[in-house]
């Protein structure tokens, strides 16, 4: 028999033994986490007919009906179920410039969806700016406080959204960003946790294209200034990846494949190429266009992987990390937008056709029936016949016929020009059956609610305006003119000295002459850049644009669309 007192010690030596193998042993490998990201969602609960183009397999391109809310759930649905660790966010413009079965209700919907479809983080956008900064917080925060001439909760009470909006670089009268700058998840446990930090800010741009009212107070701080100096500060917190979710963005050309980076530009690479380099992921938008770019292959300097999703819920990026919980760092990016294919339908250009050459997702029952219920409240108005046209119009002949409508509508504060900014187009006009076209159709081309006004400017304060609204190198938000003024420019020239000549009624403008000009409030607030428009003489407030739309194309016979653009490029190559 053994001894007891032997027996103890070698009790209590066999319990030390079974404590140090309860510690957790180093993980086998890298820690996979799965990113599902998008951008630039502008409230599109319902499919916004348009199409993604995309390689058919065989050497051509092929047009893939997408988008949908009901339909993005389950795209998104799908990424996460490949990842036992997930994460989903957006790089901004969730909200405004949304379609009328979401911007009539104050976009509390689109807020509504994201929740259902488990975003967790966000990028401001400047559209989220569009209705001010207390109607932005009520997003976020919920609440019915009034803040727009609308009434908010008018089908149900508001709750705010569940998702973070992240504003690193948006700061208030403080000094303080007006939203959390940024944030840390966790994933695994023990030996095997890793951590991703991520930073989400708008563009510096911000205050130049949104109504100056709305942000009063507001500041938008440097982009590369503004990451960099949080990059340390999540990596002393713990963060193994940093992430950047930025609301700029740029485009390849050829724009044939969604995952390609082809002949990539734009405003975010100065950024890009100024980051601190251990940013490992960049997820961008504001461009609406797609790409999916290995960086270290245009800049080897910056290793990171930049992605973004095209808009309105058209694509879902499944972003792949791995993630060394060793030696803290990424040891593996991958990335691939998904196409979220969707209904088929008829267009300006005619039918678009679903394809075998690209999965196609089912809508997701919940988010279906929660859409169906605002589409339902919305149909009796938004299906009221407003107008006609002789034709499907969009993107630059829309705005004249736009410009046609405001002068005709100003006719009597004396207006003999009207300008509209590209970016105030939103959808093209594709009329039904002869030529009819809905309150729901030129709402969603349509859908800001600006008023009109008519102001007195020289032809050397028209020209600068005109000046100004070339200013840009990579995206050009020239103005639109209405019929009688018409103009030439050359973007190989210097900024300021672009337009070459300017016409109003066949002949040149007098620089000493006196113009009666109406524009948007929000181009004359100086919003895209027009800041050559607030000089506010002789001003005479006029309607709401949708309203003048309307009235212009109640006219008999139907309006013809425009043939040609009244604004010509004399480098078209370079732009176009």
């Amino acid at each position: 028999m053994l001894n007891r007192l032997f027996l103890l010690p070698l009790a209590l030596a066999l319990g030390a033994c079974a404590t140090v193998r309860d510690v957790p042993a180093a993980p086998a490998g890298p820690v996979e986490v799965g990113i599902a990201a998008f951008n630039d969602f502008h409230g599109a609960l319902e499919p916004p007919r348009q199409f993604v183009n995309a390689p058919d397999g065989n050497g051509g391109t092929v047009a893939v009906p997408a988008g949908g809310a009901a339909w993005l759930a389950s795209a998104l649905d799908s990424v996460r179920a490949k990842y036992r660790h997930h994460l989903t966010v957006a790089a901004g413009d969730l909200i405004s410039a949304s379609p009328l079965v979401s911007s009539v209700y104050l976009d509390e919907p689109a807020v509504g969806v994201l929740n259902r479809v488990g975003l967790d983080f966000s990028a401001v956008g400047n559209h989220e700016f569009d209705r001010g900064r207390a109607e932005l917080l009520r997003l976020q925060n919920g609440g019915c406080e009034r803040n727009t001439p609308r009434d908010p909760c008018a089908l149900e009470p508001f709750t705010g959204a569940r998702y973070r909006y992240l504003a690193a670089s948006t700061l208030k009268e403080d000094g303080q960003p007006l939203f959390t700058a940024s944030a840390l998840r966790s994933f695994g446990e023990g030996a095997g946790r890793v951590t991703v930090g991520l930073i989400g800010l708008t563009l510096k741009g911000t205050a130049e294209i949104v109504e100056p009212a709305g942000i009063a107070g507001l500041t938008f701080a440097d982009e590369v200034a503004t990451i960099n100096a949080l990059v340390p500060q999540l990596k002393a917190q713990g963060a193994d990846a940093v992430m950047v979710l930025i609301h700029q963005g740029g485009g390849q050309e050829p724009d044939t494949d969604p995952n390609s980076c082809t002949g990539f530009s734009g405003d975010i690479r100065p950024i890009l190429d100024a980051l601190d380099p251990r940013v490992d992921l960049v997820v961008s938008g504001h461009t609406h266009r797609a790409y999916v770019c290995d960086y270290a292959t245009l800049n080897p300097a910056r290793p990171l992987l930049l992605t973004s999703a095209g808009n309105n819920g058209r694509m879902v990026t499944d972003i792949h990390l791995a993630i060394d919980p060793v030696t803290h760092r990424v040891v593996g990016t991958s990335a691939r937008n998904v196409i979220v294919q969707s209904q088929a339908y008829r267009g300006s250009r005619g039918d678009v056709a679903l394809t075998a050459a690209y999965p196609q997702f089912a809508p997701r029952a919940d988010v279906a029936e929660y859409v169906e219920r605002y589409v339902a409240a919305t149909r009796e108005f938004s299906g009221r016949p407003v107008g006609s046209l002789g034709g499907a119009a969009g993107g630059r002949l829309l705005g004249q016929i736009i410009a046609d409508s405001q002068l005709a509508a100003t006719r009597s504060a004396g207006a003999q020009i009207a300008l509209m900014n590209p970016g105030g187009v939103r959808a093209a006009l594709v009329p039904r059956d002869g030529g009819v076209l809905t309150f729901g159709d030129i709402y969603a081309a349509q859908p800001f609610g600006n008023t009109l006004v008519t102001q007195t400017l020289t032809g050397a304060e028209l020209k600068e305006v005109l000046e100004q609204s070339l200013a840009g190198d990579g995206d050009p938000r020239n103005a639109i003119p209405s019929a009688g003024l018409s103009y030439t420019y050359d973007t190989r020239r210097p900024a300021g000295s672009r337009v070459v000549e300017m016409l109003f009624e066949g002949r040149p403008i007098d620089p000493a002459a006196r113009y009666r000009v109406t524009a948007s409030n929000f181009l004359v607030g100086g919003g895209d850049g027009y800041r050559a428009l607030m000089v506010m003489r002789e001003v005479t407030q006029g309607g709401v644009d949708l309203d003048a739309l309307e009235a212009y194309l109640k006219q008999t016979p139907a309006v013809v669309v425009p043939s040609e653009e009244r604004a010509r490029d004399l480098n078209p190559a370079v732009t176009e």
